[in-house]
């Protein structure tokens, strides 16, 4: 079972957590033996733009620096970040698990509908699309970047955030389907909560052994 260093954090600027994933993977490029990191947070309110993402999904003025903006490696078009969203950055070598990325998506959202069952809710995948549903409802959305099967970025789950910063732009450029959250759904939830079932269900969907970054 490969060992997997988790990275647990609270709230953590979007440039911070980037230049961050970024090192690691830029250390792993020159060294692929290095240990595989798992990094969960939330984020100050943020949009993100992939790197072939069409400005036309923005319903506001990105000139005028009113919000905070990158356009950032992942694939996918834009997103939001906010408190209440949990992020999860697995910086993954995937020469150790499969060397597909179709198969590295599924992984993904196989994790984030294995956290949903505990809450005894369906989430469920849409053909053609990456992401997980909820009655209809988008709640996790997933952007990757992989560089010689080193992954970077990943996913964002939906707890408990302002939904209406997603009123100003097409999330994830699908026009059709609405955002959620999980408290939607289960009230009582908590990132905390979500946090902790997401690390359990990592560790079982890609066999890993987390150890925490404290005691390394």
């Amino acid at each position: 079972m490969r060992n997997c260093i988790l990275e647990n954090y609270d709230l953590v600027p979007y440039s911070v957590a980037w230049e961050y994933q970024k090192k690691l993977l830029a250390e792993r490029l020159v060294n692929p033996q290095l240990t595989d990191h798992l990094i969960l947070l939330e984020h100050p309110a943020v949009y993100t733009l992939g790197k072939g993402a069409s400005s036309e999904f923005l319903n506001f003025d990105s000139t005028t620096g009113d919000r905070e903006l990158y356009r950032v490696e992942r694939g996918g078009e834009v997103t939001y970040h906010c408190p209440g969203q949990l992020v999860v950055y697995p910086i993954l070598n995937l020469k150790y698990y499969q060397q597909d990325l179709h198969w590295y998506l599924r992984q993904l959202e196989e994790v984030i509908i294995t956290v949903l069952r505990r809450y005894d809710l369906a989430g469920y995948r849409l053909p053609g699309l990456t992401g997980v549903w909820l009655e209809d409802k988008k709640v996790a959305a997933i952007g990757i970047k992989v560089s010689r099967w080193i992954t970077m970025h990943g996913f964002a789950i939906n707890v408990s955030p302002d939904l209406e910063g997603f009123e100003v732009i097409v999330p994830c450029g699908i026009k059709d389907k609405l955002v959620g959250s999980l408290v939607e759904f289960r009230p009582n939830l908590t990132v905390d909560r979500v946090k902790a079932d997401v690390i359990e269900a990592f560790a079982q969907v890609f066999q890993v052994s987390l150890t925490d970054n404290f005691s390394v």
